[in-house]
């Protein structure tokens, strides 16, 4: 979200875009790996009990966040109760405890829940804390926050989107929970200071008003770096400056308003790549896959005999359907770029597809509005094969603004290796 709401959902597949976005854990296989379907068909349906929210609740708690490493019980109490379906618009609400961001408009996203339990997991909540949250968005963040702290002050830039999350919140009895209009890079000094700081949205650098709003011993968790290339730090204020802590890569909306006005390095739109599509890049034993975000189910694998270096990245499922995949987010213009000629080395050993879905490359596209406007996938293989190149050029339509790279198993069984992952742009 803007001043920051939410993991990209690139794709009804996930917020802003978050295109899915757990780092591990059973997902529904149509909404993680690719939701083409759910969205259009749940509005022409009748809306869920408040018993089947509730199972699908408590499914979500063990089957995704438990699964996923989240180990705090208040912080997994409060998830299981938190009604993320009052936070989303009626004709999503069937998707609202998959494990995926979704779009809540002005271009914004509320936040997968796996993504959720992790960053309050994170700041160690205490029921004496003061917690400022930067980036409100629909409110549910703020709204798990609640039952766990004494008081939380969130910030949304987006009016709009500020003004009906106050209403949700009180409409819910959501007493401790106080919001406003403003731009969240300069936080809200005059209740400062805060015990922790939690930042749904990502700024090239850390503002420097947070740090100062934050108490002696607090903790920030934030999500730091260049518009598709980010991670997410846990800070802890030690003698006036900050410790960090690498905690995991991942995707979230821009930071606007003061912070984006002074964002140094930009997106190249016209130029779009796959970065690290050859895995040589350092490994970063903490943060992952350079690059790359939200590994499921796959590792990176040494091996001299690489179709390209000596790196490759394999995954491994042996439930079918269970997410298996790896990805990036990219900027492109879909009015200078009409076609992305896009590649790989693949190899396969006992692939069993599920449904019609397998080991595969695919794109996302979106438009200016975070709208998904199409997933585009390569040759689906199946069965056991050698390295081989697979390859498609596909058309880009005219409104894509941004996309979402994937790779992975996409619900199959068995075990799939990429190498050499390439997106080359043709011009109009």
């Amino acid at each position: 979200m803007t001043t920051g709401t939410g993991e990209a959902t690139m794709g009804s597949i996930a917020g802003s875009w978050d295109v899915l976005l757990s780092r591990r854990g059973h997902l529904f296989f149509a909404a993680s790996c690719l939701a083409l379907v759910v969205a259009n068909s749940a509005a022409a349906q009748s809306l869920p009990s408040a018993l089947e929210y509730s199972k699908s609740r408590a499914s979500l708690v063990q089957d995704v966040l438990v699964v996923g490493g989240i180990k705090n019980d208040r912080v997994l109490k409060s998830m299981g109760e938190t009604l993320r379906h009052e936070f989303v618009v009626n004709n999503l609400r069937r998707q609202a405890y998959f494990d995926m961001a979704l779009p809540i408009g002005e271009q914004q996203t509320i936040s997968s829940p796996f993504i959720v339990a992790f960053m309050t997991e994170s700041i160690d909540p205490q029921a004496t804390d003061k917690v400022l949250e930067i980036g409100t968005g629909s409110g549910y963040q703020a709204a798990v926050l609640s039952p766990l702290v004494k008081e939380v002050y969130s910030i949304e830039i987006v009016k709009e989107l500020g003004e009906k999350a106050e209403r949700t919140l009180k409409h819910l009895k959501y007493k401790n929970v106080h919001t406003r209009v403003g731009d969240g890079y300069l936080g809200w000094p005059e209740k400062a200071p805060f015990d922790k700081i939690i930042v749904t949205c990502s700024p090239e650098k850390v503002p420097q008003p947070l740090v100062d709003q934050l108490r002696e011993g607090g903790r920030m968790v934030i999500p730091v770096g260049e518009r598709y290339q980010q991670t997410l730090y846990m800070l802890t204020k030690k003698e006036g400056k900050l410790v960090s802590e690498k905690l995991l890569p991942t995707l979230f909306v821009p930071m606007t308003g003061k912070a984006e006005v002074g964002r140094v390095v930009k997106p190249d739109p016209l130029h779009p790549k796959a970065v690290n599509g050859d895995f040589e890049d350092p490994l970063d034993a903490k943060s992952g896959i350079p690059g790359w975000y939200y590994l499921q189910q796959g590792k990176l694998v040494e091996d001299a005999k690489a179709p390209s270096g000596k790196h490759y990245v394999t995954f491994s499922n042996k439930d079918a359907g269970r997410t298996s995949t790896l990805l990036q987010g990219f900027g492109i213009d879909g009015r200078k770029i009409g076609d992305l000629d896009v590649s790989a080395q693949i190899k396969l050993e006992d692939v069993v597809l599920a449904s019609e879905y397998g080991p595969t490359v695919g794109i996302t596209f979106f438009d200016d509005d975070r709208k998904d406007l199409g997933t585009y996938m390569l040759v689906v293989d199946r069965g056991t094969a050698a390295w081989h190149p697979i390859s498609k050029k596909i058309a880009v339509p005219k409104t894509t603004r941004e996309g979402i790279l994937r790779i992975g198993l996409f619900g199959a069984t068995g075990e799939a290796s990429f190498d050499d992952v390439k997106m080359v742009p043709v011009n109009r």
